[in-house]
C-alpha cells in the first residue's frame, strides 16, 4: 500500500511570498479607504470651518474658538452669492451660506465663477471677497472685506501653502501687516473703471499712500504675488465694484 502524504505549503516558495503580498497590500488598501471614508466628514467639517475663520478674519472678527466661529458666521454672513464678472448673479445664496459661493474654489474662479459674501457687521453692510494667487514657493489665497462704498477695504487676511517662515509666512502670521491693508482704496480714481490702484510696494516706490501698503520684509517674491493676485482678482469683481 502506497502512503499519500499531504503536502504541506511551503512559506519559502516565491509564489507564496507573492500571493501573501498581494493579500496584504489589498486588506491594508481596504481598511485605508475604510478609514478615510470614516473620517471625511470629519476632515470636511474642518476645511469648512477653517475657511470660516479665515472670512471671518478679514471681517476683523479672530481669536473665537471653534463653536463661536462657526455660530458668529452663521450671524454675520447674509449671503454666499454666486456672480459672473458681468456682475450677473449665478446664485443668491443663503444666510450663514454653505452650500453656495461657499463651495466655490480657485478651479471655479478661474472658471468664471465668483464668490460674493454679502455680510453685515455692527448693522453695516460688507462684502467679503476670497482672491487666489502665486508667492515664491506655491499657492497664496486670503479675503478681502470691502466696505458698502465697494472701494475701501475694511480688512484682509492671507494664508499660503509653502512660503519661508519668518519671511513670506508673515503674509498669513503677521496680524499688523494684514491691518496695513484697513482703510486703503481699491481705485484711486472710481471715475476710471480700468485703473485698480491697491497694490503692495516696496516703501521706496509707494506713490499712492491711499491704496499702496508696506511689502513684507525681506519678502519681496510673495509681496509681489500678493500685489498681482490683488490687481488680477479685484478686476474679475469690477462690475459689480462699479455698481451704484
Amino acid at each position: 500500500m502506497t502512503e499519500t502524504r499531504k503536502k504541506s505549503l511551503d512559506t519559502n516558495s516565491n509564489s507564496y511570498i507573492i500571493i501573501y503580498s498581494a493579500v496584504m497590500v489589498v486588506i491594508v488598501a481596504f481598511l485605508l479607504a475604510f478609514i478615510f471614508q470614516a473620517l471625511k466628514p470629519m476632515q470636511d467639517a474642518n476645511v469648512a470651518l477653517d475657511k470660516k475663520k479665515q472670512i471671518l478674519a478679514a471681517l476683523n472678527i479672530r481669536d473665537l474658538d471653534n463653536v463661536a466661529a462657526a455660530a458668529r458666521y452663521s450671524e454675520v454672513v447674509v449671503a454666499d452669492r454666486i456672480i459672473a464678472a458681468d456682475g450677473s448673479i449665478i446664485s443668491e445664496g443663503s444666510n450663514g451660506g454653505e452650500n453656495a459661493g461657499f463651495r466655490l474654489n480657485s478651479a471655479d474662479y478661474k472658471a468664471g465663477k465668483l464668490a460674493l459674501y454679502i455680510c453685515k457687521v455692527d448693522g453695516q453692510t460688507k462684502y467679503v471677497i476670497p482672491v487666489y494667487g502665486m508667492g515664491l514657493w506655491g499657492p497664496i489665497w486670503g479675503y478681502i472685506a470691502v466696505n458698502d462704498d465697494k472701494n475701501t477695504i475694511y480688512g484682509a487676511y492671507f494664508n499660503h501653502d509653502s512660503e519661508t517662515a519668518g519671511l513670506g509666512a508673515e503674509i498669513k502670521d503677521n496680524k499688523s501687516w494684514q491691518d496695513k491693508f484697513k482703510g486703503k482704496t481699491i481705485f484711486g480714481d472710481k471715475d476710471n473703471s480700468d485703473y485698480i490702484a491697491i497694490a503692495v510696494k516696496k516703501p521706496s516706490d509707494i506713490k499712492n499712500p491711499a491704496s499702496e501698503v508696506d511689502g513684507v520684509t525681506g519678502a519681496t517674491l510673495t509681496s509681489d504675488g500678493v500685489s498681482m493676485m490683488l490687481q488680477e482678482c479685484m478686476s474679475k469683481y469690477k462690475v459689480f465694484f462699479y455698481e451704484k
